[in-house]
């Protein structure tokens, strides 16, 4: 019986991993313009610029070269924010294995990397919660409309919540493997998860607020022992040392790295009214669980944990509650930034629906009928949402990018005015600037072209160069200017 219940849910495992990545390949080969394109673009900007100009992983470059990001000009495209390990990953699979572009293999190198983490977080809300919720877990991560749109995008999120799930469920180990108890410690898997700690701090160092049930499984295994203290040191020296390496290392090139303070409290927004409507009710409410995913998520968070489970899946909500409140201006501006959110509810979704389906308060009709079209809600609605997203609002930067690569010498510097969003620098595939103005300082700075997708009279700036400079193409689309031949 044990064996067939565990061939049982190593299928079921199989079918949420074959699931998670069927679903994650949807328009997978679609031109890199979709929604959060300029974040995406400045990603895969430094995977793109390892092939170019060589595998240098302690100075990533991107494309925008101006001191928009950081208040600095920039002149070698620094771009100095996590280290680039996902980076590192994609341009290394296209360097090993070519055919696909290089956008395509780091949305593949996202899906792995989603796959596993909906494998970590069955494996770990069956072993302390039950078969059922570990796989009610893993559906719930495999089909939510915002993990699947944002398990393929080009962002470093995904990775490094799967080494912060990973570390967790090697540290859950040291608990639940042999019956070590307290006689025996095993440092070896100490560690190992603190190796996994670390990358996944070195991919986002935001990727810390999961991990605070690390600290619970060393202490419901050691206790308040000498044990413990040296386990919470290794774990914490390996985990932590590497980042504090690579942000003093980053501290040479002030031009590469961003403005980040705002992203903690800017506005004083805060536990204002704006803080508690975006997060509580826009991206979590609408966006992420559809309206109707609230219902289980609620019964979920109430449904009393096992003795098993203890606070292990608490002190991971709580740790991303902390993460909400600390980079409470970085949640609001941008809804990528709740990737990180998404293993603890899709953990207690999957709880409240185990609930819904094994309850004896309220009759199965109706917990099953419940179940079902909360399901059938959630799906509906937030993808009514998300399918915007995948949506290219602006084809023509992808059309006029394509014909500016073509022209243009590979060398070549590019000022493509774009509101500053440096999507449509990507396109044309040069280093360059992504807003125009103060056109002659620029020029000294090594621009040699100017390409927008404005050409019309009414635009001042492209009329005025076309008068000065060489038109080497102006239509009712496009126009591209060598800024290094007068007329």
């Amino acid at each position: 019986m044990k064996k067939q219940r565990g061939l049982l849910f190593a299928i079921a495992v199989l079918f949420i991993t074959l699931l998670t990545i069927s679903v994650r390949l949807y328009k997978v080969t679609a031109p890199l313009a979709d929604w959060h394109s300029w974040r995406q673009s400045d990603t895969a900007a430094v995977a793109r610029n390892f092939l170019k100009y060589g595998f240098d992983p302690l100075r990533p470059r991107y494309d925008d070269l101006s001191n928009i990001q950081s208040g600095h000009d920039n002149p070698h495209g620094y771009r100095m924010v996590e280290f680039p390990m996902y980076q590192l990953v994609g341009a290394g699979l296209m360097k090993l294995f070519g055919y696909f572009p290089i956008e395509v293999w780091l949305r593949l190198t996202t899906i792995a990397v989603s796959a596993g983490t909906g494998i970590l977080l069955t494996l770990l809300t069956a072993g302390y919660a039950g078969w059922l919720i570990g796989w009610l877990t893993g559906l719930t991560y495999a089909i939510l409309p915002y993990g699947v749109y944002y398990g393929r995008v080009i962002l470093p999120e995904p990775m490094a919540v799967f080494w912060a799930i990973l570390s967790i469920y090697l540290i859950s180990l040291i608990c639940s493997i042999g019956q070590i108890g307290k006689e025996k410690t095993n440092w070896a898997l100490v560690v190992v998860s603190g190796l996994a700690g670390a990358i996944a701090l070195l991919t986002k160092p935001t990727a810390v607020f999961l991990l605070l049930p690390v600290l619970y499984f060393l202490y419901r295994q050691y206790g308040l022992s000498k044990r413990l203290f040296i386990g919470l040191l290794i774990y914490g020296l390996i985990c932590v040392l590497p980042l504090i390496l690579w942000r003093k290392w980053i501290l040479q090139f002030p031009e590469g790295v961003p403005a980040y303070g705002w992203l903690l409290n800017d506005g004083g927004i805060r536990f204002k009214g704006a803080w508690w409507w975006w997060l509580f009710a826009k991206r979590f409410g609408e966006l992420i669980l559809g309206y109707w995913g609230l219902i289980p998520l609620g019964l979920g968070i109430l449904v009393k944990p096992t003795k098993k489970e203890g606070w292990v899946f608490r002190w991971l909500l709580i740790g991303t509650l902390v993460y909400l409140v600390v980079f409470a201006a970085g949640n609001v501006r941008h809804d990528y930034y709740q990737i990180l959110v998404l293993p603890i509810i899709s953990i207690y979704v999957g709880k409240g629906f185990y609930f819904l389906l094994t309850n004896r308060v309220f009759s199965k009709a109706i917990s099953y009928q419940l179940s079902a079209v909360s399901l059938l809600f959630v799906l509906a609605f937030s993808w009514y949402t998300i399918r915007t997203y995948y949506w290219i609002n602006r084809p023509e930067i992808v059309e006029v990018g394509r014909i500016a690569d073509q022209m243009l010498p590979k060398d070549g510097k590019v000022i493509a005015p774009y509101n500053g969003d440096t999507t449509f620098l990507y396109q044309i595939n040069r280093q360059g600037w992504p807003l125009g103005f103060d056109i002659d300082k620029k020029i000294t700075q090594g621009a040699g072209y100017y390409v927008t997708v404005s050409p019309t009279d009414s635009d001042w700036e492209t009329r005025d160069l076309a008068k000065e400079y060489t038109v080497l193409v102006r239509n009712d689309k496009y126009a591209i200017i060598d800024l290094t031949r007068r007329k």
